[in-house]
This record gives C-alpha cells, structure tokens and sequence, in this order.
C-alpha cells in the first residue's frame, strides 16, 4: 500500500462512523501534514456507495491539532440532488472537532469546454534538480519538489526586505502514485507557505482554512498516470496575523487540474 493510502485509510465501525489513525511519514511541526488531513476527510465521501460523480469542491476547515493516534470520521449527505451531492464530514478525537469539511460531488456533462488560462512556462522536470529533503519535516521527505522559480531558500534571520511570494515547480509523490482525488487534494495543501518564501526563514505556521476546485474528472486524472505535476503558488497580502495562498496544479500537456486557496495564521 502506498504510504498515502495507509495513511488516509479509515475502517467502519458503526453506519455513517469510521476510524482512521495518524501516520508518522507525514508528520508536520505539531500535527499531520494538512493535505493528509483533507485527503482523509476526502476518503470518507469517496468510499460511500451513494456518492454520485466525482468531487468538485472541497472546504476542509482545521479546527484544533490532531494528536498522535487514531481518531473518528464521521460523514453525512446533507443533499442529493439530480446531478450535485453535498455532503459534510468532521474528524473527532475524543470531544474536540479536529478538522471539518463540506465536500460537493458531480456527476459532469459532456459539453463546450474552454480554458483561458494558461501554463507558465517550465523545463521538463528531469531538467532540474530535486530539491533535498533531508533534515525537514518528516512529511516532506514524501515527495519531490523542483523549483522552476522561486525556491524555498532559508536562513537563520529574516531577510532585509521582502522576497517574492510566487513559486513555481514540479511536484511529485517520492514513491510513484497513480493520480486520483486523493493525491489531487494532498497537493492542494503541498505548497510550502509563502511566508517562508517573503521573509525568508522557517517558524510554525498553521492553516486555518483551504479551499480547493477540482477542473477535471476521475479519467482525466487516470489518463495522467503519476507524470509529476506543475505548481504555481502566491499570495495577495500578508496582515496582522493571517496571510492568503493562492495555487494552481496543471498536468504536463498544459491542462488546468486543481484551483486553490486558503488562509494561513502565523505569529512572528
């Protein structure tokens, strides 16, 4: 089982409940990795037998830290109409709501496509250098990163000035994995917070809240394989406490996968 899987897979227990259990490979400064988090909360709409199409939106709201161990996921349709289903799920460990999500499935029409947007322009991946993982956060030892631009490059004190915040790469599972929404999700959250990129060093940063817009569906990724994926991240403004991130993943034949954004809270 792929490292990701094992670590997003849940059991049932009763109707409506499941359990699930952290997973060291993807741990981050005090808690799992998000993108895990949200993949998770994922699993528990697309294993349901009454789920229609694929998902298309996904909101996961990160309420409190989750501890090393096993927690609860519960999931519930709050509706199903002809061609949309919503649904809500929430991880627990014991009292406390850890994390929550609203997650919107579709069954998609065959119809007039149209994508104004466009790539940036990038080497192939096997043309840059991954970047070394050693020393970092466990989760990141998970996957390859390739900076077109923008490279995450710390130091012990702040810069002088602010340094972009646009970054733009090649993504990757380290150990090859078949795209599905699952990988599609996780890599929503993979993009390293663009506080790190401005100011130039590393402290703990936590997400409060992402938002992420699937553009394709369960064949398109299929069609994809596990051909590493281009990012591109940024940020709008960073003020008393919180900062924005915005982020794009775009196959290599130049299709737009995934839009999303989130905001991020951190104190200097």
């Amino acid at each position: 089982m792929h490292p990701l899987d094992k670590a997003t897979s849940l059991q049932e227990i009763v109707s409506g409940s499941l359990q699930g259990e952290t997973s060291d490979a993807y741990w981050n400064f005090g808690g799992p990795f998000g993108g895990v988090t949200a993949a998770t909360l994922l699993r528990a709409v697309l294993d349901r037998a009454d789920r229609i199409g694929d998902p298309c939106a996904v909101t996961v709201n990160f309420t409190a830290a989750i501890a090393r161990g096993p927690f609860e996921v519960t999931v519930r349709s709050v509706r199903t109409g002809r061609s949309v289903q919503h649904w809500y799920t929430e991880i627990r460990q014991g009292e406390t709501v850890a994390a929550n999500a609203t997650i919107v499935c579709a069954r998609r029409k065959a119809g007039w496509s149209h994508q104004p947007a466009t790539p940036p322009p990038a080497p192939p991946p096997e043309a840059i250098t991954a970047m070394t993982t050693d020393g970092r956060n466990a989760f990141v030892g998970q996957f390859e990163f390739r900076f077109v631009e923008g490279a995450l490059l710390p130091s012990a004190q702040p810069a002088e000035t602010p340094r972009s915040a646009r970054s733009c790469l090649w993504l990757n599972n380290a150990v090859p994995r078949d795209w599905d929404f699952i990988g599609l999700i996780a890599f929503c959250d993979l993009f390293f917070g663009r506080i790190y990129h401005v100011k130039g060093t590393i402290f703990p940063i936590a997400t409060v809240s992402m938002t992420a817009y699937f553009h394709v569906d369960r064949d398109c990724l299929a069609a994809l394989g596990s051909a590493p994926l281009l990012g591109v991240a940024d940020a709008n403004v960073f003020h008393a406490g919180f900062f924005d991130q915005t982020a794009e993943l775009w196959s290599a034949g130049g299709r737009l996968l995934a839009t999303t954004t989130q905001i991020v809270t951190y104190r200097e």
